[in-house]
């Protein structure tokens, strides 16, 4: 039996782009990190319970980053993140050398909308420099590679008024990495390829070390941009294949109220985990089903962004720059499942003009790939926040067997 590739996923979320490659079974876990506690307990879970690492309390570190020496030497007492052994001892514990590093910084400071919505255009972000974290974890345990993930906005990201492309080719240039050197031309790969039913692109870095590698970087890069990743390609899927068959969701005659909770939507006795739709108000039920009734019909009176912008004026008294609705069309992909769902789901409309709701956290799940059997932990904002934030594992795993084929090709 080939030994396992073993990896540290770093800004590791509630565990997409891992779970992906635990999905090959040619990947081993050493150790996550994530500085959030509901993406640590689902990590914990999900590792746990799913993939049988016995250690997983150990394995995935709740701290932050930033703090590098820390992280890998080890902290005490940290009123936030309390105590740990660190990474290094992790490592050594394992008997294992560290193959390959993955993971992405938070893309908000890098996506073109949050550049849009802030006034600075993200330039005094803290997280444009996260990836100066995520290097000095790569540094140190100077794996083959590394798998850098991130949003399509990094190509064009400019803080300081240097690019920050340019940034991260120079810094992992400086440690022995060569990424490459056409980033916006093979870089940029969309999810809806890889069978994830959602309009998503995402920016994959591979990085290789030089002082390991014995062919021309570019080529074998090029290489696995433009064959041994596209091997991975699958059937496109759409929101009908990805959410038609769970239970519906219906608005109830009149609120109800369960041990202080209140609930405008039934589930009939169905329990499917994650599967709770959220608290709606009469108004946005009337808006949903006009919405959704428009799109079956095919009037399509709200298809374009003025008509959506009037109804919300209309409706609420307020003027928006951006139209706040969109329904789900069931033969097409869904669009991007973003974190802002945490906030809320008006962009991403359940297409059943009898369930007039918003989609549940499950419903997202499906949408970025999750398998059912995947739980998400902490309250319901929580869970959305860390949906939207995930790597699709489906896109994931590809990525992964991409990379298990680059390995045994050039190391």
């Amino acid at each position: 039996m080939e030994s396992k590739i073993n990896i540290i996923d770093l800004f590791a979320g509630c565990g997409g782009l891992s779970d992906g490659f635990e999905q090959t079974h040619l990947y081993e876990t050493i150790a996550c990190v994530e500085w959030e506690k509901a993406p640590c307990l689902t990590l914990i879970n999900r590792l746990k319970t799913k993939w049988n690492y016995e250690n997983a309390e150990e394995i995935v570190l709740k701290f932050d980053i930033q703090k590098t020496k820390n992280l890998i030497n080890g902290w005490t007492d940290d009123t936030l993140f309390g105590s740990h052994k660190g990474l290094d001892e992790i490592v050594q514990n394992s008997g294992k050398s560290i193959d390959a590093v993955i993971g992405g910084p938070p893309c908000q400071a890098y996506s073109v909308a949050g550049r849009i919505r802030d006034g600075n255009g993200m330039n005094d972000d803290y997280r444009n420099y996260l990836f100066e974290s995520y290097l000095n974890v790569v540094n140190h345990f100077k794996p083959k590679l590394f798998v850098f993930e991130n949003v399509p906005g990094l190509i064009s990201a400019k803080p300081g008024g240097i690019l920050i492309v340019d940034r991260i080719t120079d810094a992992f240039e400086k440690a022995g990495y060569e990424i490459i050197s056409n980033l916006s031309k093979n870089g940029i790969i969309d999810c809806t390829k890889f069978g994830v039913p959602q309009a998503r692109k995402r920016v994959i870095i591979l990085g290789v070390n030089k002082s390991a590698f014995k062919y021309n970087v570019q080529e074998s890069l090029l290489d696995f941009y433009n064959k041994l990743l596209p091997n991975y390609y699958s059937e496109s899927e759409t929101v009908k294949s990805a959410i038609s068959d769970l239970p519906k969701l219906v608005p109830l005659d009149k609120v109800a109220v369960v041990n202080g909770k209140k609930y405008s939507h039934t589930n009939n006795g169905v329990e499917v985990l994650n599967h709770s739709p959220r608290m709606h108000s009469q108004r946005d039920i009337e808006i949903f089903k006009l919405l959704t009734n428009d799109v079956l019909s095919g009037k399509n009176l709200y298809k374009t962004a003025e008509s959506l912008k009037q109804l919300y004026f209309e409706v609420t008294g307020k003027n928006s720059n951006i139209h706040k609705y969109n329904v789900l069309k069931w033969n097409k992909p869904s669009n991007t499942i973003p974190a802002h769902l945490y906030k809320d789901g008006l962009r991403h409309i359940h297409p059943d003009p009898q369930q007039s709701r918003t989609i549940t956290v499950r419903e997202a799940a499906r949408l970025q790939s999750f398998d059912d059997d995947f739980e998400f932990h902490g309250s319901i904002t929580e869970q959305y926040k860390m949906v939207g934030n995930a790597v699709p594992p489906k896109f994931a795993k590809a990525i992964a067997l991409a990379v298990n084929d680059f390995i045994k090709k050039y190391f």
